[in-house]
C-alpha cells in the first residue's frame, strides 16, 4: 500500500520539543487549512480543525500530538559544552554520538559526548549511562557559543527520513506519523462525514497529555480517536508475551495503556469495522506509556466521551530513530476513515 513518503519525511523533519512546537505547527497549518471548514489555534497551541458533518448533533475527536521528544539547554560550562535537561522520556543508552539540532538564534549541530570507554574505570564500564552522563558538543568556544545559544533553547535529534525495504526510518515517528494520518484521512474523505470532525492536533503530549486535556475540555466530543505510535518489540531474543505488536500485521486497535482503558464499545466497533473492509488489524495492550488517549475521555465537561485510539507500530521507541511499516500507516488511514463513515451505524448504548 502507498503513502505519501516526501509529505512524511516534511512533516518528521520539522523541529517541535514540547513547548517549542512553533515549527511543526507552521507545516500543520499549511497543510490541513485547504481541507477543512474551519481552522483555530487555541491559546495552548493546539491546531483544531473542524470539518462539518451532516449533522453538528454529536462530534469525533482525532487526536495526533505534533511534538517530539527533545530537550532545553540548561548550563553552558567554560568550554563551551552544552548541558541540558530532557522534555519527554528518552532512553540514554541510544544518545552516543548522536548529532542534534540546538535551536538558538539560529539552528546548529552539536554532537552527544560522555566519557570514552578508554578512560572508564572498570565499575564505569558496567553502569548504564545516564543523561546527566552526556554534554553537547558543538565544536565552538564559549563565547561564540552564547553569540547563538541560551539557556532555555530547545534542542531536537537530528535525523531525515529514510526508506528500508517496507519500512520508513526516521526521527520523531512518535509521534509525526498522527499528525501525516490525520492530515491524509482529511485528505482522502470522500463526500461530508456524518457527525462533525474536530481535529486536534495537539501540543506537549511528551509531558503530560497537557494539549489533549485543554482540547477535551474545550470541545467536549462524544466520540475520541487517538493516533499514536506503539511498541513492536518483534526483534530476536524478544519474548512473544512482550512483543505488544509486530511491524507490518496491521494497525493497533488499542485495549488500554498505562494511562486509559478504551471503552470496550469502541474497541468492538473498530474490530467489525476492520474486519466489515478487510482491512488487517491487530489488538495492543501497552504496559507503560501514556496517550492523548486518555485527555478528552477523562477530562470532559458533558461527562467523558467514548474513547478509543488507533496506534501503529513501530521499533526502537523513544531512541534516536524510529521504523514503522508503511502498509500499517495505510492501513491505520483505511479504518479512520471506515470508522469515522460508520459512527452512526453502531449501538452506542450500554
Amino acid at each position: 500500500m502507498s503513502i505519501n513518503v516526501a509529505l512524511l519525511s516534511e512533516i518528521c523533519k520539522a523541529p517541535g520539543a514540547p513547548g517549542f512546537e512553533q515549527k511543526i505547527r507552521e507545516l500543520i497549518l499549511e497543510e490541513v487549512t485547504p481541507l477543512v471548514d474551519e481552522v483555530e489555534v487555541d491559546n495552548m497551541g493546539n491546531v483544531v480543525v473542524t470539518k462539518k458533518g451532516k449533522s453538528s448533533e454529536k462530534t469525533v475527536m482525532v487526536t495526533g500530538h505534533m511534538d517530539e521528544i527533545g530537550f532545553i539547554v540548561n548550563y553552558i560550562d567554560d568550554k563551551g559544552f552544552i548541558r541540558f535537561l530532557p522534555l519527554g522520556g528518552f532512553d540514554p543508552k541510544t544518545l552516543t554520538a548522536q548529532r542534534v539540532i540546538i535551536h538558538g538564534k539560529k539552528d546548529i549541530i552539536g554532537v552527544m559526548g560522555c566519557k570514552p570507554i578508554h578512560l572508564m574505570r572498570p565499575e564505569e564500564r558496567g553502569r548504564n549511562l545516564q543523561l546527566r552522563d552526556f554534554f553537547i558538543d558543538t565544536g565552538m568556544p564559549k563565547k561564540e557559543v552564547e553569540k547563538i545559544v541560551e539557556i532555555g533553547n530547545p534542542i531536537t535529534r537530528e535525523r531525515d527520513l529514510i526508506e528500508m525495504g517496507d519500512c520508513v526510518n526516521c526521527k520523531s515517528l512518535d509521534n509525526r506519523l498522527a499528525v501525516f494520518i490525520l492530515i491524509e484521512m482529511l485528505r482522502e474523505y470522500k463526500g461530508t462525514p456524518p457527525y462533525d470532525i474536530k481535529g486536534v492536533f495537539t501540543v506537549q503530549e511528551e509531558v503530560g497529555i497537557r494539549g489533549a486535556i485543554v482540547a477535551g475540555l474545550t470541545h467536549a466530543p462524544d466520540f475520541v480517536i487517538n493516533l499514536d505510535v506503539t511498541i513492536a518489540f518483534d526483534v530476536p531474543d524478544a519474548k512473544p508475551d512482550d512483543a505488544v505488536t509486530h511491524l507490518g500485521e496491521g494497525t493497533a486497535i488499542k485495549i488500554l495503556d498505562s494511562s486509559v482503558i478504551c471503552d470496550y464499545r469502541m474497541v468492538e466497533f473498530m474490530k467489525k469495522t476492520a474486519k466489515k473492509n478487510k482491512i488487517k488489524w491487530q489488538p495492543e495492550l501497552l504496559p507503560a506509556g501514556g496517550t492523548d488517549t486518555a485527555g478528552p475521555q477523562r477530562y470532559h465537561t458533558r461527562g467523558g466521551a467514548i474513547a478509543g485510539a488507533l496506534s501503529i507500530p513501530a521499533r526502537h521507541v523513544h531512541q534516536v530513530i524510529e521504523m514503522s511499516h508503511k502498509d500499517d500507516i495505510r492501513a491505520t488511514i483505511e479504518l479512520l476513515k471506515a470508522c469515522i463513515r460508520d459512527l452512526p451505524k453502531y449501538d452506542w448504548s450500554f
